[in-house]
């Protein structure tokens, strides 16, 4: 009898999130930035050690409000790898600024730190860095650049939660970054995001943009005579409820992370032999990066190894995918960005990747099946 099929993504809520939800329904004020909006802020300002946290609905919604905190305007342009999620550039382009995409590294499948500075122009205001499965790459050489020129740095840590770089949290070292609770993450409600304020400069501008760029905080403290308009701002907030279901979740955090992370050591170790006979390469290993288990995946030799191997993988019952599209060549990068020389890791890296099914409960055989299944394809596989 065949194994159950093993879901690429298995969404699952851990701890009590229903005690949570009761007691937030049970206050009465669902509005967004209440106790539990406040509890999950704290949380990350704690965990992090970022100047504050502000709960947004999704990270699409912090990117958003990033791009808005730095000021980007019609006719900026701001550094990105084009190995990215499209929330990334959509952000930037939404404020009327220009991204431009470059290379990324072959170990980390992050933004390339040896192509930046050539990207950059007089109308350059931001780096964009994006911590691919929780892996940070040269982050000192990224902010001795945006020193040097005077720009800002956003670092989209949608999958590194918990992840660190030489023991420091990931999300510590952009200026402004970004995190996701979607149902694909390691900790998820859903649909969630947050944004964390490292410069304390930004604080009281980022607060006032979510609250939709009103003075009212300031109202709300006795520092101003009247609530009014004073910034174009914007609304990115979460009510109660799933503020409630998110603390439930915090919780269960490092447990969650310990879990994903046990899975991702064993698929290496399945894989490991495939590597050493060149069938297919594993990246990540970084020196001082510590990722929080949020994926794995490896690389085919080849584009056509990719469908075959996936095929294969879905008759051992595994469901396997692959993405992103490289944003520069997207009909809507080629539309609101450019290029900046050639991005042949990041073709490549589209082109082959794989990703395994990586999640808290995941059968103990899958990451020795998984292996078998890709060796038996790619061994019968010759090199063209």
């Amino acid at each position: 009898m065949p194994p159950d099929p093993v879901p690429f993504n298995h969404p699952r809520l851990f701890g009590r999130p229903e005690h949570a939800i009761g007691l937030a329904i049970a206050g009465g004020d669902g509005a967004g930035g209440g106790p539990y909006g406040q509890r999950c802020a704290q949380w990350l300002q704690d965990r992090v050690g970022c100047a504050a946290a502000v709960i947004t609905p999704s990270c699409t919604a912090a990117l958003e409000l990033a791009a808005l905190a730095i000021g980007l305007e019609a006719g900026d342009e701001v550094v990105m790898p084009s190995f990215a999620f499209p929330s990334l550039a959509a952000a930037v382009a939404l404020r009327g600024a220009r991204p431009v995409f470059v290379d990324i590294r072959a170990d980390t499948l992050g933004l390339d730190e040896g192509r930046i500075e050539a990207a950059i122009t007089g109308r350059t205001r931001a780096i964009c860095t994006l911590n691919y499965a929780g892996v940070a790459g040269d982050v000192d050489r990224v902010r001795a650049i945006a020193d040097a020129h005077g720009l800002r740095i956003i670092e989209d840590n949608a999958h590194g939660l918990c992840a660190t770089y030489r023991g420091r949290p990931l999300g510590s070292f952009g200026d402004l970054a970004a995190l996701s609770f979607h149902a694909t993450k390691n900790v998820q409600i859903g649909e969630g995001g947050a944004l964390l304020v490292n410069d304390p400069s930004l604080v009281q501008r980022v607060a006032t943009l979510q609250d939709k760029g009103t003075n009212r905080s300031d109202f709300n403290r006795g520092l101003v005579a009247k609530y009014e308009w004073v910034e174009l701002g914007s609304s990115p907030h979460i009510g109660e409820v799933p503020a409630a279901l998110l603390w439930s979740q915090l919780g269960e955090a490092d447990g969650i992370t310990a879990q994903r992370r046990a899975v991702c050591a064993a698929y290496r170790e399945a894989f490991a032999p495939l590597a050493d006979k060149g069938l297919v390469e594993l990246p990540f290993d970084v020196a001082d990066a510590r990722p929080d288990g949020h994926a794995f995946c490896l690389l085919a030799r080849r584009p056509e190894d990719r469908p075959e191997l996936i095929s294969a993988l879905a008759d051992a019952g595994i469901q396997a995918t692959f993405h992103y599209a490289p944003l520069h060549a997207s009909p809507a990068g080629r539309r609101y960005g450019r290029a900046h020389g050639a991005l042949t890791v990041t073709e490549r890296v589209a082109a082959t990747i794989v990703r395994l099914p990586v999640w808290p409960g995941l059968p103990e055989d899958v990451p020795a099946r998984a292996a078998a299944a890709a060796e038996r394809t790619l061994a019968a596989s010759p090199v063209r």
